[in-house]
Formats: C-alpha cells, sequence, structure tokens
C-alpha cells in the first residue's frame, strides 16, 4: 500500500531519489539547494519558514512524489503578495497565520511543484494526491490554507481540478531564438536600444571594471563570503531583510557545482561586486546580487547582459533575471505571465479571493500586452 506522509525536512531523503522527480533538471528544486536552505538556518527555528514536505510513496517504499512545503507565520521572501488578504482577514475576525506554501524560498522562479517520478503511468493520480494530502494538512492542522507559488503550466490543470484559485504575476524574461552571438542579439534590437545597451557596456569598460564567470569548483570559500558581505549590505540597505546566512552560499554552491555561475566584477585590483546565477539544463536563473558600492551601470552588465551573453555561449532557451523591473524590457526581456494557485480553508475568504484574482487577472493581462508593445526588439520588416 502507498503512503502520504509529512517531513519535517529534507535530511531523511536521499539526494538522488529526491532529484529524481525534478531536481536535476532544475537547480532551485534540488535537493542540495533546499537542503542548504534548512542546514543553513535560513528556514526552520525561528525564520517563519517550517518545512513539512509532502512525500508520497510506492508499496514498496521508493519515492514517488513530493513537493516542498513550508509552514508560514509571515509571508516575507514569497514574491506573491497577499498581506492585504492577510489584513482584511484579520480584521474581520480570522486569523491567516499560519498558512502553508508550496514553493521555493526566496525564490520567484517557475517550475514544477508537483513533483512526481519519470515516466509514471499515474502521474496524475499522484498529482492529485499530492494536492489532496496538503489540503488535508491544512484541515487537520488548523492552517489557514495552501499556497503554490510559481507552479509551471504542466502544474495548473490540476491545481484547477481541486478548485483553486488562479492568481497571475509578471515577470520579464529574455528568449534566445539561436543568437550566435551577443553581436546578433544586438543586431535583433531597434536603433536606439542597441545604442543605448552599447553605451552602458562601454561605460563599464570606461571604468575599468573587469568582469569574469566562474562555474563550481572555480569559486572559492573567500569569494562566497566576499560575495555574502555583497549581499548582506545590498539587501540591509534597500530592504532591511537579509533571509540568507553566509554559509548558505558555499553549501548551496558545493552541492550545485557547475550548476552555479557567479559574475565577479573587479575595479583597481579589488572585487567590488558579483552577481549569483543557476544554471538549469535549459534556462538561466538570475537570483542574487550585490556591491560595495555604487558604479555606473554596472548592475546591468553584471546581472543582465552577461548572463545574455553566457546563456547564448551555452546555447540555453531563456535567461530569467528575477522578478519585478519594467525596465528590463528596453534591455531584451520580454513580459511574461507567472502564477500562483491559492485554496483557503473559510470560504467567504476563499470566494473573496477568487473574486480578486479574476477582477487582477484581467487588468494585468491588458497591462502585459501593453507593456508587450514597447518591445525593444526590430519590427519585422524594418
Amino acid at each position: 500500500m502507498s503512503t502520504a506522509a509529512i517531513e519535517p525536512g529534507l535530511g531523511a531523503i536521499e539526494p538522488r531519489d529526491w532529484d529524481r522527480l525534478g531536481g536535476h533538471h532544475d537547480p532551485c528544486l534540488s535537493h542540495g539547494f533546499l537542503h542548504a536552505l534548512e542546514q543553513q538556518g535560513c528556514v526552520g527555528g525561528h525564520t517563519g519558514w517550517t518545512p513539512q514536505h509532502v512525500v508520497l510513496r510506492d508499496a514498496q517504499g521508493a519515492l514517488t512524489a513530493a513537493m516542498p512545503m513550508y509552514a508560514k507565520t509571515h509571508s516575507y521572501g514569497e514574491f506573491v503578495f497577499d498581506w492585504a488578504w492577510a489584513s482584511a482577514y484579520e480584521r474581520a475576525g480570522g486569523r491567516y497565520y499560519p498558512k502553508l506554501v508550496v514553493g521555493v524560498p526566496f525564490t520567484p522562479v517557475s517550475g514544477r511543484r508537483l513533483l512526481v517520478r519519470p515516466q509514471e503511468p499515474q502521474a496524475e493520480a499522484w498529482r492529485d494526491r499530492l494536492v489532496a494530502k496538503a489540503m488535508a494538512h491544512a484541515e487537520a492542522e488548523g492552517f489557514s490554507g495552501v499556497h503554490w507559488l510559481f507552479p509551471s503550466a504542466d502544474d495548473l490543470p490540476c491545481l484547477e481540478r481541486h478548485g483553486l484559485s488562479l492568481r497571475m504575476g509578471c515577470q520579464y524574461h529574455w528568449h534566445n531564438p539561436g543568437y550566435q552571438d551577443f553581436q546578433a542579439f544586438l543586431a535583433a534590437l531597434s536603433a536606439s536600444k542597441r545604442k543605448k545597451l552599447r553605451r552602458e557596456r562601454r561605460r563599464v569598460a570606461e571604468q575599468g571594471i573587469r568582469l569574469r564567470r566562474l562555474r563550481g569548483n572555480e569559486i572559492g570559500a573567500d569569494l562566497w563570503q566576499r560575495f555574502y558581505t555583497f549581499y548582506h549590505h545590498t539587501l540591509a540597505t534597500k530592504m532591511g531583510y537579509v533571509p540568507l546566512t553566509s554559509g548558505f552560499f558555499e553549501a548551496a554552491g558545493e552541492a550545485l557545482g557547475d550548476r552555479v555561475m557567479l559574475v565577479v566584477a573587479e575595479h583597481q585590483g579589488e572585487t567590488v561586486a558579483a552577481a549569483l546565477n543557476l544554471v538549469a539544463s535549459d534556462a538561466l536563473y538570475g537570483r542574487y546580487w550585490g556591491a560595495a558600492r555604487e558604479l555606473h551601470s554596472l548592475h546591468f552588465e553584471a546581472c543582465y547582459y552577461q548572463g545574455i551573453e553566457f546563456a547564448i555561449e551555452q546555447g540555453l532557451a531563456r535567461f530569467e533575471p528575477g522578478a519585478q523591473g519594467e525596465y528590463k524590457i528596453s534591455r531584451g526581456f520580454l513580459p511574461a505571465p507567472t502564477w500562483s494557485a491559492h485554496w483557503l480553508r473559510d470560504q467567504r475568504l476563499a470566494a473573496a479571493v477568487a473574486d480578486f484574482c479574476g477582477r487582477e487577472r484581467h487588468a494585468l493581462a491588458t497591462r502585459c500586452e501593453d507593456l508587450a508593445e514597447a518591445s525593444p526588439y526590430r519590427r519585422t520588416g524594418s
């Protein structure tokens, strides 16, 4: 007989068993990345993120399906903003926290959330069981609801089948139609945008800044510590909230190997900034950035142009540089929909959220269409 369980962490699960469900394709979902968050104190303890992963095993005890799930006592680090829902519900006498979220902490990257063993003939049935187990757990333990953050399009039919409200978001992604090099990408842009990108890259070079891209074991402990210093300074200054610990980056880097790519900026012999990227089988994900000081156009070079150049060299289909930022459009990134799915125990709250999501989705779809008109690419025939 198959079993369903809630696991308080990934320590008891073999990395290869978990990664076989999807982590070998997606570094954000890998055992190494998620377990590093747990080991290094980024989740668990008093962080407000308590691992409660859903694990399904077949009659022989083999891991067949799973979901990375966390009990939350706040909404920080999710990138799907539900603070207004929480406030309204609590004003009405409800208790919004704790809640459950299914996703990758501090990581607004779309991907599979209903992880099922490859070539599994009953895959849809196992996905249904994952969703049902999460909802049953919420009912039994008194969580206000379950929220699936950034599920892939492949997960949406199952989530809709269970009556969840779908919420649309918008990010800005770069797509690679098969560029031979960065110059070919520039040639696809309108003249004014091409001139702007060249000017920004030239300003970086004129300041004497040197850029390097390092992979896996090329990144030593000293450089990881230096990167953490940049990351901490940048987030503490801009947000006052620094969720990742100093040990996380080195631990994740060791676990992921060549699936980590660090862009390092050096000025006058000193490392002054760095941008961390994760490399998937067909995509590059820009994740974390930090700098010791402001240098003209360096953020655009390190976080966007180096990533585009790397994606072209590696033949990757797309580059997702992170959440938000309409300014990315002029630099080659186009609007792309993202999704979340929400199940609430209180039917009144569920009805209000469903109504809100429907109205928001219509408005955002229109907005994305308008933004697409600002495409920096040359029109066909021009």
